[in-house]
């Protein structure tokens, strides 16, 4: 079984937002509910609203207060049928895009555009709405049933974020091919982890390419054909291997392992990515293949172009709150993989594995920099 959801319809283009009007008016010229957040719209009202008003487009703004979570889907969605909303558009990060999708689905499949402002994830493409508590805690994901008639990128408002963002986005799409890879190891049956897979593979060979370049034109704040090419990698790419599925449901070891942490208040300041990329560098140490070495080595070395953490101590756990060992076992036993799941690996993945791995991650502190602060604000 091979199932593929994927969006309408896909654009990346320079100035695309101010377009924005000739997308939504053959969906609906009334009735729009748009999902922002403050700085997403202030970025992007200008140019969206002068576009609506040009095709007599009428619409009410709502902004997401706080996380993605089912009471806020539930609430957003009572009021768009109370309103009789004809089309949904998220304007935003990830988690406003989730929201998004999640009141689109829940108001009977509602027609929908994402639009996303930052290249943190692949949220605008993705099929699922990811939820959290109220504190920032994964909890799930929604499966979604319809998706989005557009994802619409203008990359230059992409390319005027920080340019931390990029390379949250670029290690959570490499994540997928070093998640993948280990089930791919122990059985290449499955045409859709196949699929996958290749998808992943060539998300991580773009990067390779021409990350740094990409990285070099966000700071200069210019589009050019890497930087175009990196977000596609970020967002169609990644998103095209969350796109296919079988019967057999598979869980990336690193995001487990960022699932975990998000119960953990005092590293809620790292971004998606970040966490996720520690999650590689401790499914490093997990995994025990005769190539791994050299996998390591390649990987550490993406991993530190993209400045991501890669020890506990650079996630700032410096044993002054929490004792390492301690922090260590607790995320460790935090840790949801399956056993139908963790079966379909080629190396063990139980909370005392991890806890070991987590720990050996201090192998790497000597030679790195202190902890980095989270000076930019997680996505919204």
């Amino acid at each position: 079984m091979i199932v593929v959801k994927a969006p309408q319809n896909y654009l990346n283009e320079v100035g695309l937002i101010k377009r924005i009007g000739d997308y939504v008016a053959p969906i609906a010229r009334d009735k729009v509910m748009i999902i922002s957040s403050p700085r997403a719209w202030q970025a992007t009202s200008a140019a969206i609203e002068a576009s609506f008003s040009a095709q007599d487009i009428r619409f009410e703004r709502y902004f997401l207060q706080g996380e993605c979570t089912r009471a806020t889907i539930a609430a957003f969605s009572a009021r768009a049928q109370a309103d009789g909303i004809r089309l949904i558009v998220g304007v935003g990060g990830g988690k406003v895009l989730d929201t998004a999708k999640g009141i689109a689905e829940s108001c009977g499949q509602l027609p929908l555009i994402t639009v996303p402002t930052i290249a943190a994830t692949c949220a605008a493409w993705s099929p699922i709405s990811v939820l959290y508590t109220e504190a920032g805690g994964h909890l799930n994901s929604m499966p979604l049933q319809r998706t989005p008639e557009w994802v619409l990128v203008d990359s230059q408002i992409l390319a005027d974020t920080p340019v931390r963002y990029l390379k949250s986005g670029i290690v959570d799409a490499l994540a997928k091919w070093y998640e993948f890879e280990p089930y791919l190891r122990q059985d290449d049956s499955s045409l859709s982890l196949v699929l996958k897979a290749q998808a992943a593979k060539l998300a991580l060979e773009i990067f390779e390419q021409s990350g740094e370049e990409a990285i070099a034109d966000n700071l200069a704040h210019r589009v050019t054909p890497a930087f175009s090419k990196v977000v596609d990698g970020v967002i169609a790419l990644a998103g095209m291997a969350n796109s296919m599925r079988d019967e057999f449901p598979r869980i990336g070891v690193a995001h487990a392992l960022h699932n975990s942490i998000t119960y953990h208040p005092e590293l809620h300041g790292f971004l998606h990515g970040e966490l996720v990329g520690f999650g590689l560098v401790v499914q490093s140490y997990l995994d025990e293949s005769p190539t791994q070495p050299q996998t390591q080595t390649q990987l550490l070395a993406l991993l530190k172009t993209f400045s991501t953490p890669l020890t506990l101590r650079q996630l700032g756990v410096d044993g002054s709150i929490t004792p390492l060992a301690q922090k260590a076992r607790q995320i460790a036993q935090g840790v949801k993989i399956a056993p139908a799941i963790a079966a379909q690996l080629p190396f063990a993945v139980d909370a005392e594995r991890i806890e070991q791995a987590l720990l050996r991650t201090a192998d790497l502190d000597a030679p790195q920099p202190a902890a980095r602060s989270a000076a930019v604000s997680t996505p919204d």
